[in-house]
């Protein structure tokens, strides 16, 4: 099994999005129940509007940040990861959306994981360690 040091600032072969649609840019941790994203939010973004990144870019990051711990699980086993997509999301509150220039943190933790189904409960962070905004969210893996 392959291990790492944290934190990870090359995560381009965990996930399956590709500029310009990468939302997450640091593993920061992982568990088998929980997995830790940093991401800078730069001016060329898609989601930023006005110096804000925008709700869209917001629930973007909680998915790759649930994907990256997929992708990191199948890579220290040294498998293929599979394409997943999100079956569901639910209680999402979004209290804040970070600016230009913030590293916003996102953590996933893996309620119960069942015949490729996961329920996960997600809270990101911003510069301060304030929480900004929360989800939950079911992803399915593709067969």
């Amino acid at each position: 099994m392959i291990q790492h040091s944290f934190p990870i600032t090359d995560i381009s072969h965990l996930i399956p999005q590709k500029k310009p649609f990468v939302m997450v840019d640091t593993l920061l941790d992982f568990t088998n129940s929980k997995v830790v994203s940093s991401f800078l939010i730069k001016e060329d973004n898609l989601f930023v509007k006005n110096n804000i990144l925008l709700e869209s870019g917001l629930i973007e990051n909680m998915a790759q940040t649930v994907a990256l711990h997929t992708g990191y699980d199948f890579f220290i086993k040294n498998e293929e990861a599979p394409t997943g997509y999100i079956g569901s999301i639910k209680k999402v509150e979004i209290s804040k959306l970070p600016a230009l220039n913030d590293i916003i943190t996102t953590k996933v933790d893996i309620l119960h994981e069942f015949n490729g189904v996961t329920m996960v409960a997600i809270n990101v962070f911003n510069n301060d360690n304030e929480e900004i905004a929360s989800s939950e969210m079911k992803t399915v893996i593709a067969n």
